[in-house]
């Protein structure tokens, strides 16, 4: 089983943990934990009627994952002319967003970043420089005006 494999089961059992699985083949039965997750939030939009959120991410996997979780429950991700990419808005019912949508956002996205820092560390090691510890930290700052930039910010 490849590393990719793992990691969408693991992701899927995720899905099925938000979704309250009870039974072990209800945790392998993605589409039914899909079912139960959609069910919930069509309960919770007659008592909870859905309200506006922007959601503002800082990276481009984040923002996919978001989007992805989204259509996957049949919830329309948009943004308004003039608003950052990394926004997202979509209309949740606040429970919905507080008790389901963003804890299994935030562990789908722990869960997607460690893999990428993984699979990130170990193509740079194998195919660039084997040493991919973090940069050493300097015992003070070089006054400003005397390093040069490539359209980065300087010190």
């Amino acid at each position: 089983m490849t590393d990719e494999q793992r990691l969408i089961e693991k992701l899927q059992r995720i899905e099925a943990l938000f979704a309250g699985a009870a039974t072990p083949g209800e945790r392998d039965a993605a589409a039914q934990a899909r079912d139960r997750i959609r069910a919930r939030l069509r309960e919770q939009q007659q008592t909870d009627p859905p309200m506006e959120f922007a959601f503002k991410l800082r990276d481009r996997w984040s923002h996919k994952l978001l989007i992805a979780l989204l259509r996957r429950y049949q919830i329309r991700p948009y943004r308004y002319r003039g608003q950052r990419y990394t926004t997202i808005m979509a209309r949740v019912p606040k429970r919905f967003v507080n008790e389901v949508l963003w804890p299994e956002f935030d562990e789908l996205n722990r869960t997607l970043a460690s893999f990428l820092s993984e699979v990130t560390d170990r193509v740079i090691a194998e195919g660039i420089d084997s040493d991919t510890a973090e940069v050493e930290v300097a015992p003070e700052q070089i006054p400003q005006g005397t390093c040069g930039s490539l359209g980065f910010e300087q010190g």
